[in-house]
């Protein structure tokens, strides 16, 4: 992998403290399976259509979701496949079971409890 430059490593660092905020995470994740107005994501995560609008904004300059026009609607949709599988890989992490005993590779230094 190259190195990011200055500027590239802030502007990811943007994006997580963008999805560091619960409700920006959740409509994400809303838009995650399916295309999403702003009413139905703030009906789904009990959010004013002002704060999701607002929220949204912020998650589209980032460049996290999109906007698709559907007539009058707009609808809201991740991004690209890179931002998709980045979710998905995390939400699969923190959604399957993990064995949370000591291994000998995890921490070589630290003797296992018998």
């Amino acid at each position: 992998m190259r190195l990011l430059s200055s500027e590239q490593v802030g502007d990811v660092a943007e994006v997580f403290r963008l999805l560091g905020e619960p409700n920006r995470l959740r409509i994400v994740l809303v838009c995650l399976e399916a295309d999403c107005t702003v009413g139905e994501i703030g009906e789904t995560l009990g959010l004013s259509q002002s704060l999701t609008s607002h929220h949204l904004r912020l998650l589209r300059t980032a460049r996290i979701l999109r906007a698709i026009r559907h007539g009058r609607h707009v609808a809201y949709a991740i991004d690209d496949d890179h931002v998709r599988d980045v979710l998905r890989g995390m939400v699969a992490h923190y959604t399957e079971p993990h064995e949370h005993a000591h291994h000998s590779h995890d921490h070589p230094d630290e003797e296992q409890d018998p």
